[in-house]
């Protein structure tokens, strides 16, 4: 069964977001607009997504689409994610408003789909349980050739009820195999190792082995009972995984930047297919420029990498911490100094040095109105 939610409280959200003039909230619904990669059928991250539906274990299961915009209380608290917790951070996540966030992982799936009401019925009958999500996530990120602030996830959910089995790791284990299986092919070899999640217990990643090298594919468990209570759930029992598609891509066909997911140069979008390694349609020289700045000590770096995402774009390819010192006699107290290197690069062209320019110009202008920096 294919399961939409839709909420009211979304579209209200968006228009308030609409409304407003600040950068933060014209990032996000810049975010919010961007395509859901894993439903376009010419991208790679569908093929994965297609081929880890049709895994066997997984045949029959439902397929739950959630809003983008939830709230704080259903992500963070009712799965595990106390007052404090890390996740919570305004320097990792993106809030709308106190109460609403841009999701930041799709296990916040399982809420919905337990509180459906074909699910719920389901529930009441005694009925085994199997659910998938996909689609775009949002937390704040370094910038380099492996990190986005928009990525996709996919993650799936099973549960039986406990008087009629028992779900075990090795369970859970067989069916993560067959989905590597599925994706790679039937000789890649994958292990499993001790994690911790705050809604799973225990908890295990499973590591695959691609090109000689073992990364990480996933991060896995059966689900805490506690947690499942939150929902209005008991009498339940079963597993729980999710994992990034664009690492997998990456993977999949060497690739040397995430960029290039997102790009229609039609060079770079006809090699895109799993398992084809890419070839470089042209390696376009770096451009360099460097920033130094003294901001108060409450400066966060995410935000920071927020405003150089929103003027560079696609053309950052990285940015990185070449100096950061504290000088109370020649800044002031609680005022620190940093220094980063900027590395613009695009995938599809040379860049003219007049280009990058006006794109640091910008950049310098910013970085003293929105943080109160001191240019040096």
């Amino acid at each position: 069964m294919d399961i939409k939610i839709s909420l009211q409280e979304e579209q209200e959200i968006r228009k308030a977001l609409e409304k407003r003039d600040d950068p933060e909230a014209k990032r996000m619904l810049r975010f919010l607009d961007m395509p859901d990669l894993s439903r376009a059928p010419d991208n790679p991250l569908y093929e994965l997504v297609s081929r880890t539906l049709q895994t066997k274990s997984l045949v029959g299961f439902d397929v739950i689409v959630i809003p983008e915009i939830v709230p704080t209380h259903i992500t963070f608290d009712l799965f595990n994610m106390p007052l404090g917790h890390p996740a919570r951070s305004r320097s990792d996540t993106y809030y709308a408003t106190d109460e609403y966030i841009l999701r930041t992982h799709d296990t916040v799936m399982w809420y919905y789909y337990l509180n459906h009401p074909a699910i719920k019925a389901r529930i009441q009958e005694n009925q085994p349980l199997g659910v998938m999500c996909y689609g775009k996530v949002y937390r704040k990120d370094e910038i380099d050739r492996r990190h986005m602030n928009v990525f996709h996830q996919l993650g799936g959910l099973y549960l039986v009820p406990d008087n009629q089995r028992t779900v075990t790791l090795d369970d859970l284990k067989n069916v993560l195999t067959e989905i590597a299986q599925n994706i790679f092919g039937a000789n890649v070899k994958n292990r499993f190792n001790e994690d911790n999640f705050p809604y799973t217990d225990p908890s295990l990643e499973m590591e695959i082995e691609i090109n000689g090298q073992w990364i990480e594919m996933l991060g896995c468990g059966l689900p805490r009972q506690s947690v499942l209570a939150n929902f209005g759930l008991t009498g339940y029992n079963g597993w729980a995984f999710g994992f990034g598609l664009e690492r997998l891509a990456i993977v999949s066909m060497q690739l040397p930047d995430i960029r290039l997911l997102w790009s229609q140069d039609e060079r770079v979008a006809q090699q895109l297919k799993l398992g084809n390694p890419y070839k470089e349609v042209s390696k376009y020289p770096p451009i360099t420029r460097d920033i130094s700045f003294v901001v108060n000590k409450d400066f966060v770096p995410n935000n920071y990498f927020d405003l150089i995402r929103d003027i560079g774009g696609n053309l950052v390819e990285e940015v990185k911490l070449i100096d950061k010192y504290e000088d109370e006699k020649k800044f002031g107290p609680d005022r620190v100094s940093y220094t980063y290197r900027i590395v613009y690069r695009s995938n599809e062209k040379t860049l003219e040095g007049s280009e990058v320019d006006a794109l640091s110009n910008e950049i310098y202008k910013q970085t003293a109105k929105q943080f109160g920096a001191q240019l040096r």
